[in-house]
């Protein structure tokens, strides 16, 4: 039986970072073991990215195209439910541990609202535990308690930008310098402190907390001993053409990010792609992926301190991300575009109770969207996902059902949009709702639709870096026109449907749900 909820967001982690899908060099042992106990989801996708659009469509269950939150900032409508205002009709009281990087409807807020300033406001629904933004200044006054040198006025990523000068001696690079703060004291630990520290305090009653860790997200910096964990020499080299010239010719706006990211300037001591030096990009990586052990650790105090209160088997946990992490891949750092590395994310999802113990262990390799995280969980409480929801429970992987029937595909969009500025809709000559993609992948192509600009066709069976764009050649005409109607057909079957089910007439109203909708995603 499934008394709490434990939903965990680890934030910029890419698919492929867990030891118990054979990554070469990272080692998450408390995310294997999880995994062990659960089920892993392989093959499992956001929908969009940055960080406001991804987190729209994990709470909310729908794809970008219908809940509209293009960017950080850009506001969720009020209409929509999430996740947290539909487990609290289940009885909960849902609590957030970090952020859901929210922007609130403006039709709601007052013109002097602060709210209007931010995109870090709370989701509707979730009650707040402990805050912790991109300035976070809980976790800071926390360290100066514990006798650190703090800046005086820390704002954003300037926090980390002093530390990292506190202990700077060379100019190496990017994560050269291990953090100036114990692995005891990483924001990871901080966030888990206070959620064990609510958890004891709810004795024997349920909880519903969603948790969401900043790590691995940049700055890239880590403490000891994980900072030193992992050597230059065993990262891979970088999925990429061989010169940057090549990779800017792939599309016109591959070359558009790249030029932007060679215009900026250096910030934080960082050394910035697409220019980037390979030992610098090695020690970077090497970095990333200390922070996910970071995490790794702080995952595996999570489960012993359950474990030690007898809660493990009475609680539901999940784990995933809200996107992925380019790391110097087609010459790009962060979150953007098409490519597989910006979407690929982890996905563990653990049951309590003997009923799902045949799919204990099991590692799935059909497709699984972030949108389905919203109608699993609320389908595992017993609640009737709302119509809203565009994803689809995962359920059956979870009772280990065969033959039935399930997506062959994924699919992501990006909104490059620049409301403030609108660089990329003067360099295209696009207007602002022009400024859009849309990515259908299945195990075979990858076709990428642009509003108005080319299209991009890869052939992952020989071509899995998507390096030789098909989308021009003669002999894939006929490849491209069929996975354009596949576009098609997943944009109309999944628009707005909030009140499409409703006749009203003479006998009074009818509502009907589609017979599909929870049994064959496609």
């Amino acid at each position: 039986m499934i008394k709490n909820v434990l939903f965990i967001t680890a934030d910029q982690w890419r698919g492929s970072c867990l030891s118990a899908l054979g990554h070469p060099v990272v080692q998450t042992p408390n995310l294997d073991k999880l995994a062990a106990s659960g089920v892993l989801f392989s093959q499992h996708y956001a929908q969009s990215a940055p960080c406001s659009p991804s987190r729209a469509s994990i709470h909310t269950g729908m794809y970008l195209k219908n809940h509209r939150v293009c960017d950080n900032g850009t506001p969720l409508d009020r209409r929509f439910t999430n996740m947290a205002q539909e487990a609290r009709k289940c009885g909960f009281d849902p609590v957030l541990f970090g952020y859901t990087d929210t922007a609130l409807d403006p039709r709601d807020l007052a013109e002097n609202d602060p709210r209007r300033t931010t995109y870090e406001t709370e989701l509707p629904g979730y009650r707040l535990g402990q805050g912790l933004t991109e300035a976070p200044l809980p976790w800071v006054q926390w360290l100066a308690d514990k006798g650190y040198s703090t800046p005086v006025d820390p704002q954003c990523e300037d926090i980390y930008h002093q530390f990292d000068d506190q202990n700077r001696q060379d100019k190496r690079g990017v994560g050269y310098l291990p953090a100036p703060y114990s692995a005891e004291h990483t924001e990871t630990a901080f966030l888990n402190e206070k959620v064990m520290q609510y958890i004891d305090l709810k004795a024997d009653e349920p909880w519903f907390i969603h948790l969401s860790w900043l790590r691995p997200h940049p700055p890239f910096l880590v403490p000891e001993p994980y900072h030193s964990m992992y050597q230059s020499a065993e990262t891979e080299a970088p999925v990429r053409h061989a010169s940057l010239a090549q990779e800017q010719a792939t599309h016109p706006y591959v070359k558009f990010e790249i030029d932007e990211k060679l215009a900026q300037k250096s910030h934080y001591g960082e050394s910035l792609l697409p220019t980037i030096n390979d030992e610098d990009l090695q020690q970077l990586k090497t970095t990333y992926y200390g922070m996910m052990t970071e995490v790794d650790a702080q995952m595996g105090r999570l489960l012993d301190f359950l474990t030690e209160r007898n809660l493990l088997e009475s609680s539901l946990i999940v784990f995933s991300s809200d996107h992925g992490e380019q790391l110097g891949d087609h010459y790009l750092l962060s979150k953007l575009g098409f490519f597989d590395q910006s979407y690929h994310i982890p996905l563990i999802i653990r049951a309590p109770g003997s009923e799902w113990d045949d799919s204990r262990g099991q590692q799935v390799s059909k497709f699984s969207e972030n949108i389905d995280l919203m109608p699993t969980i609320l389908d595992l409480l017993g609640a009737t996902p709302p119509v809203q929801c565009d994803g689809f429970s995962l359920r059956p992987f979870l009772e280990s059902r065969a033959n039935f029937a399930w997506r062959t595909c994924v699919h992501w969009e990006y909104d490059f949009r620049d409301v403030v500025q609108g660089k990329p809709e003067q360099h295209f000559g696009l207007s602002l709702d022009e400024c859009s993609l849309a990515v259908i992948r299945d195990y075979d192509y990858k076709y990428v639709h642009f509003n108005q600009l080319p299209a991009l066709l890869f052939d992952l069976r020989n071509d899995p870096d998507e390096l030789n764009n098909l989308a021009g050649h003669p002999d894939y005409t006929e490849v491209m026109l069929g996975y354009a109607q596949k576009m098609l057909n997943w944009h109309m079957r999944n628009n707005d449907r909030s009140l499409t089910g409703w006749l009203f007439h003479q006998d009074g109203p009818t509502q009907r749900l589609s017979e599909d909708r929870n049994t064959q995603p496609r």
